[in-house]
């Protein structure tokens, strides 16, 4: 903190710090401020770290005006310590004290302005000024400087507090901290807004306008979060700025069209943008924000090497736009690497595809091209790849477009020949192009032809192959030795399995395959399907080493997989999901995991696994230390914790621990815990040190010309501490350096190698060892077996061969496993070594260079003192004595605020460690922010700031809500004792199904099968052989009487088919029915008695004077009856017996707006019935 003038009292400067609470006060200088023309007054300038006030002298101080850093326009240093600073609002002109005070405000201008803005061009312009020294140098180069390239992250937290401070909003804490610990960990110059996006808008913007100015970070990314207008303009102006940014990802972010237009300006207008990768992907930006942005790239010098334009609603029109410009500028056909057009169909459909054909036709760096999506014809697009593309393609995505020719014909030559000629291709993707079988001839003929591809990845799923493709498969794909994995999921091979599974297997360098969605056989087919599959994985030679059945359903019959994996080698990874294999198939699997050591990679979902299957498989990872990964099960797990909830979190933890376990020998990444502990040490002493160089500094340049020898002395050692303080910047990672250096292929490394050499010669020892012990055993067991087995030299070589330890597996065991888990304790240890050396020696500089400040401090006011006469000063000697009172107070002010922080770092030697992150403000932000939040719910302004009293809160939080009542009125359901009567109508299609109570599981704790009796429900007997059909239908007379039958003998008597379910039709329903599809026969009504006429029908749904045939009882005819309507007719039949005359009968499922069909001529049996 800079001396305070004599005159500033010490009640008006701590009246001041109150005032400015919320920033700290670093200098006060009492000035003259020019309020007329050639009329000046008193005021007290106060610089925080961002701002300039302007106080008047009076208690208690009050901010009378104030401007930002940022504000500044120009700042002028005339003569007779003069300045006049130009802001946006208007011109400031004052006139300080000393020629030190000008220095020091300017000094502190510049060094705020050189944080904000790195670089060249700062406003400070110097006059005549009369200083001891002469104008000195405020560039962000300069000793007096604070230059941000050096500082974390670019300075990017300074500059953020700075724009926070100039638009009067609130700085947050917590992106700070963000960026200062986690992305600086991370060495990560990617900044993406996702991190931030529990934030407010505004926020957001300030963070992409700090960008303008940082040259640390190179990326801006945003993905999936809707940016509002606000940012988007700031987006703009830090790409009209920045000459760092490289990257810009927009990817479904909302833009539109104008965005597009502006960006394209802002390319024209900057001419030293260095952006070359543009992601623009799902935003409808449509023809006019690419008409403009292909003629700003037209001029751009070095292109782009990524464009993304994935479902923009570009059209033919925008594309041969884009086209013309690749065309046209030579940059892009040596720059341009990743082009994404996806998911615009109809792009490649017309005509104007050709300009884009042509380019690719010409020699190009194309490394990633997608045109899935596109309506595309892929054999055109194959003849433009063959010519440009065949030297850097890697990856190549034609998913969900078609072939121009017909089938029958002959595939284009150009087809075959690319596959043929390629030489980088890694991923080919033809998924649902519905592959004619000339062209997947073409393909596999073309790819069995290349010898310059290997691992490759081919994807032809959903292509309906079907038989002929099957066939061709069979023909072709063992020639085929440049493909790695294959996918032939969704194409209808189905019985053709049988034959395709052993041909796979001919094929030594397939190592993936994904066979879903091909298993619709019947039962014993599929069965023999995966016996030819098991018998593929289980062949001693096999090269799979992933297998993929995923969303086949095979239900039960998954198990005959999964045993087969117990005593499986080859496959590292599964993929079981969509199969319903139950509980059931979960205990096989936890069975083959107990006894497999191949596995690494499981996947398995959607298979109707319950908390018991999860347990299964937590029991079997307790002995099993080779499964890495698992994927988490979302279906399932969400299934199981419905029924048990504490089960299924147990089990889960459980798994989870064991895939841990087994995970537990990995690589420590030591360069991030390096950056995380260079970033512990320097940040916390390095502002200290910054602030006494500068005092020491000061008092340096004060007694330069005092000629006392131990006052030169002093000087000397002083200037020594500075230089030491200054070097002290780069001992940390000069230490870690070379540590690391020295570490590459020290003694220990060296060590390990001679032990791995010696080991493996003891193992061979050992083996030799064995195997004789063996041979002598055998021969004595089989003598007679033994000596056949040597007179034919076969067995013994055969075991020699297999008594083998590889040296590498030996070598890479010790050093990469034991080696590397010594190397990661070892560094831990270098690097605790260079932290506690570097924070010896900080702490040794802090305290020197505080005795040194201490001690020059004392020389110069004593300097001053004896300059001074007895009498008092004169009217000449007016500075000497203000000098003398700020230098006393300087000494003060020193040990109040320098001496504590130095105490507490240096001399307490406190324990150094992290900050806590600050709390979110998403969960507790400013006073401010949470009156607004309170706002929006109604609640009146100053309810939140009432809570804490008439103080005000340094901090949001929300410990007023505390006196807030908790007790209350408990919410209760007022019917749940209610009695509830008995259901009569089944649940119908359209109804939710009752819950499964406690009664309705099994007594292992599983759900009933819904199949259940289903096996042999068309082989059990309903009726005795002898029975026969009834003739008529029995009927009741209205003079003879029943016994009560209970309710579920009147539904029986209905029919001897109640169980059969009528047929539904659509538009049967009517607005009053129940449920769609489902006919439910009324209850009968209670026989009549001879006193009481017979009761009248019931009233139609519809029309009542209009009986007639429901659609239900017409189409469902008994056998053996001419007029009977299916079950219901029954029960309409009993309550019809006394009335022959009405020939039909009214339909209880109609509705009231129904129409009426016509009447239908009664049957035979009816006829007899009304005779009856």
């Amino acid at each position: 903190m800079a001396k305070p003038s004599a005159e500033l009292t010490r009640e008006l400067q701590d009246s001041i710090r109150r005032c400015l609470s919320q920033g700290t006060v670093l200098q006060q200088h009492r000035v003259k401020l020019e309020t007329k023309p050639k009329k000046f007054e008193d005021r007290v300038l106060a610089l925080t770290s961002w701002r300039l006030h302007l106080f008047p002298l009076k208690i208690p101080a009050k901010v009378e005006s104030s401007f930002n850093v940022l504000e500044i326009r120009a700042f002028n240093t005339l003569s007779q310590n003069q300045v006049l600073v130009e802001t946006e609002r208007g011109t400031v002109s004052m006139r300080l004290l000393s020629a030190e005070s000008v220095d020091q405000v300017t000094r502190h201008v510049s060094s705020a302005l050189s944080k904000v803005c790195p670089g060249p061009g700062c406003p400070i312009r110097r006059g005549n000024a009369d200083t001891p020294e002469g104008p000195r140098d405020t560039s962000p180069n300069s000793e007096t400087s604070t230059s941000t390239i050096h500082s974390v992250c670019g300075g990017f937290s300074e500059t953020y507090a700075a724009l926070c401070d100039y638009n009067g909003l609130h700085c947050r804490e917590e992106v700070q901290w963000d960026v200062d610990t986690i992305y600086h960990a991370e060495d990560n110059r990617e900044f993406n807004l996702l991190d931030f996006s529990h934030l407010e808008s505004r926020d957001l913007a300030l963070m992409v306008a700090a960008l303008a100015y940082n040259q640390w970070f190179t990326k801006l990314f945003c993905k999936d979060l809707r940016l509002g207008s606000e940012v988007l303009e700031q987006v703009l102006h830090s790409l009209s700025k920045s000459g760092s940014l490289e990257e810009l990802v927009l990817d479904n972010a909302g833009l539109k069209t104008d965005f597009v237009q502006k960006l394209a300006g802002v390319f024209g207008e900057n001419g030293s943008c260095v952006l070359h990768a543009l992601t623009l992907s799902h935003n409808p930006i449509e023809d006019k924000g690419f008409l403009s942005l292909s003629q700003q790239l037209l001029c751009f010098p070095t292109g782009l090497t990524k464009l993304c334009l994935a479902k923009t609603a570009i059209s033919p029109r925008g594309l041969q736009a884009l086209g013309q410009t690749f065309g046209a500028n030579p940059a892009f056909a040596s720059s341009l690497r990743y082009l994404d057009l996806s998911k615009n169909p109809g792009l490649l459909a017309t005509d104007e595809a050709n300009t884009l054909y042509s380019f690719l036709a010409q020699p190009n760096a194309l490394v990633h091209l997608d045109l899935s999506g596109t309506d595309c014809a892929i054999d055109l697009l194959f003849g433009a790849l063959l010519h440009g593309c065949c030297s850097h393609l890697t990856y190549l995505n034609l998913a969900r477009n078609s072939c121009s020719h017909r089938k029958g014909r002959e595939a284009p030559p150009a087809f075959k020949q690319f596959f043929s000629s390629t030489y980088t291709l890694s991923h080919v993707n033809l998924s649902a192009t519905r592959l004619p079988l000339e062209s997947l001839r073409a393909l596999l003929h073309g790819l069995s032809l290349n010898s310059h591809l290997s691992d490759l990845h081919l994807d032809l799923s959903s292509c309906e192959l079907r038989s002929a493709g099957a066939q061709a498969l069979q023909e072709q794909l063992g020639a085929v030795t440049c493909v790695g994995s294959l996918d032939l999921s969704d194409n209808g091979f189905d019985s053709d399995l049988l034959t395709l599974v052993p041909a796979l297997g001919k094929n030594k360098s397939l190592k993936h395959l994904f066979l879903g969605k091909n298993f619709n056989v019947k039962a014993k087919t599929l069965e023999e399907i995966l016996h030819k599959l098991v018998q593929l994985i289980q062949e001693e030679d096999c090269s799979l080493q992933s297998l993929s059945v995923a969303d086949s359903r095979l239900k039960l019959r998954t198990s005959i997989l999964i045993n087969a994996l117990g005593s499986n080698t080859c496959l590292a990874k599964v993929d079981l999901s969509g199969n319903g294999m139950e509980d059931i198939g979960a205990k096989m699997l936890s069975k083959a995991l107990q006894i497999n050591s191949s596995l690494r990679t499981i996947l398995w979902d959607r298979n109707n696994t319950s908390a018991l299957g999860f347990l299964d498989i937590a029991r079997a990872l307790e002995s099993n230390h080779t499964l890495r990964f698992m994927s988490f099960p979302v279906s399932d797990i969400s299934q199981a914790y419905r029924s048990a909830p504490e089960r299924t979190e147990d089990v889960w933890q459980k798994i989870q621990w064991c895939l841990v376990r087994n995970n537990h020998s990995q690589t420590c990444p030591q360069e991030q815990a390096f950056r995380l502990q260079q970033g512990l040490v320097t940040s916390s002493a390095e502002q200290m040190l910054q602030r006494l160089c500068g005092r020491v500094q000061e008092e340096v340049r004060a007694l330069r010309l005092c000629p006392l020898e131990p006052v030169q002395d002093e000087l000397l050692y002083a200037r020594d501490l500075i230089k030491d303080a200054k070097n002290s910047r780069a001992l940390f990672p000069s230490l870690y350096e070379l540590g690391h250096v020295l570490a590459n292929d020290g003694p220990v490394r060296q060590r390990l190698e001679s032990v791995a050499s010696e080991v493996s010669k003891a193992v061979d020892k050992e083996l030799q060892v064995i195997l004789e012990s063996m041979v002598s055993l055998t021969q004595e067991l089989c003598p007679v077996a033994m000596r056949v087995a040597e007179g034919h030299n076969k067995m013994l070589s055969n075991v020699a061969e297999r008594v083998t330890v590889p040296r590498n597996f030996i070598r890479g065991t010790l050093l990469e496993q034991a080696g590397q888990d010594i190397q990661n304790k070892l560094d831990e240890v270098k690097l605790s070594v260079v932290t506690y050396l570097t924070n010896s020696i900080v702490d040794e500089i802090l305290q020197e260079l505080y005795h040194s400040h201490k001690s020059l401090a004392r020389h110069l006011a004593q300097l001053r003192t004896l300059s001074d006469p007895p009498g008092g000063p004169g009217p000449g000697q007016d500075l000497s004595s203000r000098g003398r009172g700020r230098s006393h107070d300087h000494e003060e002010t020193t040990d109040d605020e320098l001496g504590t922080n130095i105490d507490t770092m240096a001399i307490k030697k406190q324990k150094r460690c992290r900050k806590i992150r600050p709390v979110s403000a998403f969960i507790s932000g400013s006073p401010q922010d949470m009156e607004g939040q309170l706002g929006n719910l109604g609640i009146p302004p100053g309810w939140f700031s009432g809570l804490g009293g008439s103080q005000p809160a340094t901090s949001g939080s929300w410990e007023g809500l505390s006196e807030l009542p908790t007790h209350g009125y408990k919410l209760r359901h007022q019917t749940q004792g209610r009695p509830r009567p008995p259901r009569t109508t089944p649940p119908g299609p359209g109804r939710p199904s009752q819950v499964s109570g406690p009664g309705s599981r099994q007594e292992n704790g599983m759900a009933t099968r819904l199949d259940e009796g289903l096996e042999d429900f068309f082989s059990r007997r309903v009726m005795d052989e002898s029975s026969s059909y009834p003739r008529t239908l029995r009927t009741v007379r209205p003079g003879l009487s029943e016994p009560p039958l209970p309710p579920l003998q009147k539904k029986r008597r209905r029919g001897l088919f109640h169980f059969r379910r009528p047929r539904s039709f659509k538009g049967e329903r009517g607005p009053g029915s129940p449920t769609a599809g489902l006919l439910l026969p009324p209850p009968p009504p209670p026989p009549p008695t001879q006193d009481s006429p017979p009761s009248p029908d019931p009233p139609s749904l519809g029309n009542s004077s209009s009986p007639r045939w429901s659609p239900e009882e017409e189409s469902g005819l008994l056998p053996g009856f001419g007029g009977s309507r299916g079950p219901s007719f029954r029960g309409k039949m009993v309550r019809k017996s006394g009335s022959a005359a009405c020939p039909h009968f009214s339909c209880p499922t109609r509705g009231p707006h129904s129409p009426h069909p016509k009447p239908r001529a009664p049957g035979p049996g009816f006829l007899s019935l009304s005779e009856e």
